[in-house]
């Protein structure tokens, strides 16, 4: 591998990093793609600030809560094909949100699933996290199908804060069979 930096961990096929400011190029191939966006926010591309705010909020998130949305890296080749990770939800319950999305020319390899399926684990394994929860985009159906795969069960709808968008909100249980 490339990237001078240490592996958060690894799947089959990916290898979880984590984001640096030397990172604007992959953040905006990712995040400045409004085929990729549109599924995470419902807007069109993000200006370049707001890609560098984002950068920047995972960035931060790593330093000071120690997860983040890690860049995804495919083992074969070196290549950024998106990012897949965790955020503090309510952290007194011990409870994270996972979070995947992918650039487009990755999608429907099962990349996503993938990745989706090694942060379950590294969450339930080894930071002993007690719950999961995820939210998508409500036409978003490739994500419904990987988070129920993973064993997750949608509990409601809620508003996205940050979009006003209602979207379906999922759990899963450290003690759960599937993931």
């Amino acid at each position: 591998m490339n990237r001078k930096r240490a592996k958060i961990l690894e799947t089959e096929r990916l290898v979880f990093t984590t984001w640096d400011e030397g990172d604007r190029a992959l953040a905006f191939a990712l995040w400045g793609d409004h085929e990729v966006t549109r599924w995470v926010n419902g807007k069109e591309v993000l200006s370049e600030e707001e890609v560098e705010a984002r950068l920047t909020q995972e960035i931060e998130r790593e330093k000071q809560e120690g997860v983040q949305y890690w860049p995804l890296f495919r083992k074969d080749s070196d290549v950024f094909i998106g990012c897949c990770g965790l955020c503090p939800y309510d952290p007194e319950e011990n409870i994270y949100e996972l979070g995947f999305l992918l650039t487009r020319g990755h999608w429907g390899q099962g990349y996503a699933q993938e990745a989706a399926q090694g942060a379950v684990r590294y969450a339930f394994d080894k930071l002993k996290v007690a719950t999961l929860v995820g939210s998508h985009h409500p036409d978003n159906e490739a994500a419904c199908h990987i988070l129920s795969q993973l064993g997750f069960e949608q509990m409601h709808e809620r508003r996205d804060e940050a979009t006003g968008m209602m979207k379906p909100f999922y759990r899963l249980r450290k003690n759960s069979t599937v993931h």
